[in-house]
């Protein structure tokens, strides 16, 4: 209930807590007006901690507290921390196995497409994928990494029974199923605009490194990535095309000292997790099938075009492609599939 009081910051409630020695008591010095707003005293008395027990329990979620043994370390680590999580589904990561996908909601298909393809990258190495669910950026890593068979943790700026945005709730439920879906807010808390930017510091906090595709100056992955250098996680940036206003945010965060990648495989390799499991994904169109086909070596890109018949600017727009999703490199002006593209039963 103290979460989703609008006059509490969890950097008021943290000392309180301590010296109240429960949140129950909390709650009274609310109720008596010795603590919060005039707002707040209205929502004590307006909810009751049995209707809040019987929200949880109709959306499956449970409450992990500041002291509980399954509250994540790292964020007991950064700037305000949340006095409570509500969770639903299965266990809080551990923060080096835990990596922060975030971006614009407005992205290109080729941020994109490179958001699927390290979301999957990281499942397959073992590593949990935390977003925002939001629509653009946050979804697709969401999907790669339920592609990639691994956890993947939603944190919302919303009541944990919200199903925000709209059209969210069947990946919201793949999500709990998979891995686990996060709120400092109880149920019936709804979505607000300042409860986004209080949101990301947690996305960022739950992790050992960010990564930000795409993002305008004033954006709310920019927010994240600052976030994550404040707390001391390594943080990569993702920019579109240099005269994108989708850039801004990327380049803003190298300027600050992140490092910016192309392609899934390089942010695996930056963070010792190596290739993730071999052969290419099931997605790819009949044309980049092809073009990973014509490349049984270092490759020219007019080759390439020679062997697909198609035009060199077709073709360096599909090699493109896929050295954003990771499974092409290029050395030298020449192109060669990466690991995460060759199958097993093919010969090197």
């Amino acid at each position: 209930m103290l979460s989703a009081l609008a006059g509490l910051r969890p950097r008021t409630l943290l000392p309180v807590a301590a010296d109240a020695g429960t949140a129950g008591a909390c709650v009274e010095l609310v109720a008596r007006g010795a603590l919060g707003s005039e707002e707040d005293r209205r929502f004590v008395h307006l909810l009751e901690a049995d209707s809040i027990d019987a929200a949880l329990g109709a959306c499956g979620a449970r409450t992990v507290l500041w002291d509980d043994p399954e509250y994540p370390p790292q964020l007991r680590t950064i700037h305000d921390p949340p006095f409570v999580l509500y969770v639903r589904g299965g266990a809080l990561p551990a923060a080096e196995r835990a990596v922060a996908v975030v971006g614009s909601r407005r992205c290109t298909d080729l941020g994109r497409d490179l958001a699927r393809a390290v979301g999957r990258g990281l499942a397959a190495a073992g590593v949990t994928v935390v977003s925002g669910a939001a629509r653009g950026i946050d979804a697709a890593s969401h999907e790669g990494a339920l592609e990639g068979g691994g956890p993947t943790v939603a944190v919302l700026g919303a009541g944990i029974d919200a199903s925000y945005p709209r059209g969210s709730r069947a990946l919201l439920e793949r999500i709990r199923g998979q891995g686990a879906v996060v709120s400092e807010y109880p149920p019936g808390v709804p979505p607000q605009a300042f409860r986004f930017p209080a949101r990301n510091r947690i996305v960022a906090g739950l992790c050992r490194a960010a990564v930000v595709v795409e993002g305008e100056k004033d954006s709310g992955s920019l927010i994240t990535g600052s976030h994550a250098l404040e707390f001391g996680r390594d943080v990569f940036a993702v920019p579109a095309a240099l005269n994108n206003p989708l850039s801004q945010a990327p380049l803003m965060l190298i300027r600050d000292g992140a490092t910016m990648i192309r392609s899934a495989q390089d942010l695996l390799e930056d963070l010792g997790l190596g290739p993730g499991s071999s052969g290419p994904p099931p997605d790819l169109t009949l044309a980049e099938l092809a073009a990973l086909e014509a490349l049984t070596g270092p490759t020219l890109p007019d080759r390439v075009a020679r062997e697909l018949r198609v035009g060199l600017a077709d073709a360096l727009t599909l090699l493109m492609r896929l050295e954003m999703r990771g499974l092409v490199r290029s050395v030298g002006g020449r192109f060669e599939a990466t690991l995460a593209a060759v199958p097993a039963t093919r010969p090197r």
